[in-house]
């Protein structure tokens, strides 16, 4: 029997396009509800921490672990467990993370004391992190037919950037009606559809025969994703020249650069080379992270805009990002199912990172009694058509052309590039406006005091906006020139649907 003979047996389980699964639109429908738990999580708890904060009773400066701790061991343990994902198969990942995410949820809605939902939180990170490759690595190879892989991206592309507005709406109505703690209850609704779907619906994954856990890639790369992480939510509380922020920040990048040392030359790397230097792959993880760090101008802030100045409630917050969501959920496909074909990922992405660019540059002429027609519709609708090209092309992008022994670590890869562009995001953005804002009282100290605070927090969304309008327009630059034109293609003499790199050496 032939090489190439023994590679196409080997791939016949993968979602190959004459293979396909007869379900596989029902298996998407879980993935897209397990990714939708964990997007919805990192808005809806937001909404909930005072009222949290309030019947726990733990102080201002405790507060943000309970953001902290979910952060620190996602971020640091995605690359892990997208290749653990890849070792021991997906189904068994995907449903694990599903069980723990919402277990942890459960012991976070009945905690009593701060530090049993600190700890929740940091249970449901880990999980997070278990399921997050999962689900993407799983979409990868279901679906390999070019035409069906552009609207099941389109899809997830839709769910991943909407599912943060949908949060803070449903974050709002939970907290206003019922409880912070169905804040985190509502993850058991999710899951409780999820896992026995998907223990019905997915086919059991093969693992990779003879592979190895890279023991000291995932020690460096973990405790370099620790330590940036942790250092970046010190800069956000507790500025950039304290030991606990640069210290931190040094240590991790030391980390990192012995991880990438040692993946050169590891027999079996935790992060392949292979993957990461493919510059379509490379520049779709970019994207993700420059995307992570800029989008929080327009979730973070604005939502700081709507409520602190405008008076806006939690409710309503959520209902007025909801144009933006209707828009994402269009280009999104519209993007991945139409353009993406045609265009391939550069002129998409070019496109987002200008219309998001464009949007937040509007969003600087808000005032202290700007109208949301007049102010804030036209920016979010201009935002999430630049969100709507992006998201599904970054990931669909990211994932193509892998071999399936690699789509986990691949799928880690750009969820790596978003969580760490969110924690530097977070970070540099509140300095930003931290410091805008003291600034401006500074230098107008004589007016209203009531009117000058509202000013003042205003004019530090303003300056974050153009910051952002900044980040997303060296994106443009950065992207564009690291993404290759025309559509993602495979090589001639390999069929679609075939993954490239393994098929290629079956062959020699």
């Amino acid at each position: 029997m032939s090489t190439t003979h023994v590679a196409s047996r080997r791939f016949s389980d993968t979602g190959k396009a004459g293979d396909a699964d007869p379900r596989r639109w029902l298996v998407l429908a879980v993935i897209c509800a397990g990714v939708l738990m964990i997007v919805l999580d990192t808005t809806v708890m937001n909404l909930a921490l005072p009222s949290a904060q309030h019947a726990l009773g733990f102080t201002n400066a405790d507060r943000q672990w309970i953001v902290t701790a979910y952060a620190l061991s996602f971020g640091s343990l995605l690359l892990f467990c997208g290749r653990l994902a890849d070792l021991i198969g997906r189904k068994v990942t995907f449903i694990t993370g599903l069980a723990g995410f919402a277990a942890a949820s459960a012991v976070g809605g009945a905690s009593d004391s701060f530090t049993m939902l600190v700890t929740a939180r940091a249970c449901q990170g880990v999980f997070a992190a278990l399921l997050a490759p999962s689900a993407l690595s799983l979409l990868t190879t279901t679906f390999t037919d070019p035409r069906e892989r552009g609207k099941a991206f389109g899809i997830y592309g839709t769910v991943a950037a909407s599912g943060s507005a949908l949060g803070l709406l449903l974050g709002g109505v939970l907290t206003s009606y019922l409880s912070w703690r169905w804040c985190l209850y509502v993850n058991l609704v999710f899951a409780g559809i999820a896992i026995p779907a998907g223990a019905l619906l997915l086919g059991q994954q093969p693992r990779t025969p003879g592979a190895r856990l890279d023991v000291p890639g995932v020690a460096a790369v973990s405790g370099g994703m620790f330590c940036l992480v942790y250092g970046f939510s010190n800069a956000a509380t507790h500025g950039w020249p304290t030991p606990s922020t640069w210290g931190f920040l040094a240590a991790g990048a030391a980390l990192l650069i012995v991880f990438a040392a040692w993946q050169a030359r590891a027999a079996q790397p935790l992060l392949p080379p292979r993957v990461i230097l493919d510059r379509n792959r490379g520049g779709a993880y970019l994207t993700s992270f420059i995307n992570g760090v800029g989008i929080f101008g327009i979730f973070l802030f604005l939502i700081y805009y709507m409520q602190e100045s405008l008076g806006y409630s939690a409710v309503k917050s959520g209902v007025a990002m909801l144009p933006m969501v209707a828009v994402i959920a269009v280009v999104a496909n519209v993007g991945n199912i139409v353009l993406m074909p045609r265009l391939g990922p550069k002129p998409l992405v070019i496109a987002g990172m200008l219309l998001n660019a464009a949007g937040l540059a509007w969003l600087t002429r808000i005032g202290v009694h700007s109208g949301y027609a007049s102010a804030l519709l036209g920016p979010l609708i201009v935002t999430g058509t630049g969100m709507g090209f992006i998201f599904g092309a970054a990931a669909n992008t990211g994932t193509f052309g892998v071999a399936p022994r690699d789509a986990g670590i691949a799928s880690a890869s750009a969820n790596t590039g978003q969580q760490l562009g969110g924690s530097i995001g977070t970070a540099l953005l509140n300095t930003i406006a931290a410091s805008a804002t003291t600034a401006y009282l500074a230098s107008h100290r004589h007016g209203p005091a009531s009117r000058l605070a509202q000013l003042a927090a205003i004019h530090g969304y303003t300056t974050v906006f153009w910051w952002c309008a900044g980040i997303f327009a060296a994106g443009t630059v950065i992207c564009g020139a690291l993404l290759r034109r025309g559509p993602l293609t495979r090589p001639k003499d390999i069929p679609a649907g075939e993954p490239v790199e393994e098929l290629a050496a079956a062959r020699s």
